[in-house]
């Protein structure tokens, strides 16, 4: 039930639009193989815009309105058309920043030695083992960074023979090519595989919300503090409508069937800095399984919570945060936990106030080893003007 005339005063729904950054686009190279044109460039965020839903500052910004559905998107208006904003429903509300906004001022490319050679392989038995933070729709940086590693060759395809790849999610958003990130994933996971080794990925809060966007478009969810939609938080999270044009049935597929954690190497694997996986089961497997029912349920106030919970932060960062770390790890197994979705000079503490909106991002160079060297953040910041993190695990110190 939605908040209406007569149930107390507006509310807004908090902790669901996350870092959300100036449309910075770029042509995103060769290595993007999926259909449909690559998006064109777009202004950059002017930071100085008293309204941060203004399209002149920021064209994918996007109103907090909801939409009049007119779409072959389920829910979504025609994405190469202005958007006719509806009558405002009274308690509705849509989502709200959770930490202030860093302008990403341009892409960061990594210089890459061309001539890189393969990894090393053991003799018998798996590979090397490496994690991939959040990517955000930045392809260039994540060829890059696969190629500084010796993971892919100067083609942009697999290299690392027998060597184990995980994604920790949010591949899409903000950035100028989910799409092609997603298509790239996807193609290597069947050249790892054919090479003895495995490219595989987990699934983040992005890819939830771009499943409900795209599902529910403007249907009003029990955000529980008023109403809320996925359009409008797809939008105000950094929702890029060339994805939107772009996206097919198989990508929705393939994010619907990501599991949201796995054990590999005594690490335990998940998108999220968050307890709220306790939620979903006892076992890795039980999580996994009823996350992925959640999704096939088709419920928009059940998606809904899932994306809410899983957008959750910073439970591993404060006093207590060990031992949520550790309630984790009793749980599921495993010495450590890697994850992405939270970016490192947040949990750093070296970002954190509205003043900082203006300053330049601290730089980042790799993972955050921390909660007594028990989580591993991995989140650099490419929306941030940080760098896009491959680690091999496991991790020094």
């Amino acid at each position: 039930m939605t908040q209406g005339a007569g149930q107390g005063p507006e509310m807004r729904t908090p902790t669901v639009r996350d870092f959300r950054v100036p449309a910075y686009v770029h042509d995103a190279g060769p290595y993007a193989q999926s259909a449909g044109p690559h998006p064109q460039p777009a202004a950059p965020y002017d930071s100085t815009s008293g309204d941060p839903y203004d399209r002149t500052a920021n064209p994918y910004a996007g109103p907090p309105e909801p939409y009049v559905r007119s779409s072959p998107y389920a829910g979504h208006p025609p994405l190469g058309e202005a958007a006719v904003p509806a009558e405002q429903p009274e308690g509705y509300t849509p989502t709200e920043r959770d930490l202030p906004v860093i302008n990403r001022g341009d892409t960061v490319q990594v210089p890459v030695d061309p001539e890189a050679g393969q990894l090393p392989q053991p003799d018998d038995g798996p590979g090397p083992l490496f994690v991939v933070g959040d990517v955000h729709g930045y392809l260039d940086e994540l060829v890059s960074a696969l190629r500084e590693k010796g993971l892919i060759d100067v083609e942009g395809r697999w290299a690392a023979g027998t060597s184990r790849l995980w994604f920790l999610g949010d591949f899409t958003d903000r950035g100028p090519d989910g799409i092609g990130v997603i298509d790239l994933v996807m193609r290597l996971s069947a050249e790892a595989a054919a090479a003895g080794g495995y490219c595989k990925a987990l699934m983040g809060n992005h890819e939830l919300l771009l499943l409900g966007a795209r599902r529910f478009g403007d249907i009003p969810v029990n955000s529980g503090a008023g109403t809320a939609t996925f359009q409008a938080a797809w939008l105000l999270n950094g929702g890029q409508k060339t994805d939107m044009e772009r996206l097919q049935d198989h990508h929705l597929q393939w994010m619907a069937r990501l599991d949201a954690m796995e054990l590999a190497d005594e690490h335990l694997l998940m998108h999220s800095d968050t307890t709220a996986y306790l939620d979903y089961g006892d076992s890795i497997e039980a999580v996994n399984d009823t996350i992925r029912e959640t999704l096939t349920r088709n419920d928009a106030d059940e998606c809904w919570d899932l994306f809410r919970k899983l957008t959750k932060r910073f439970a591993f960062r404060d006093d207590g945060g060990a031992q949520a770390v550790r309630s984790l790890l009793d749980t599921y197994g495993g010495s450590r936990i890697v994850h992405g979705h939270s970016p490192i000079p947040y949990l750093r503490g070296e970002v954190g106030s509205e003043d900082s909106e203006n300053s330049s991002p601290p730089v980042v160079e790799e993972p955050h080893l921390y909660a007594d060297k028990l989580a591993i953040a991995m989140d650099g910041g490419v929306t941030m003007a940080g760098k896009l993190l491959v680690q091999q695990l496991p991790l020094d110190n």
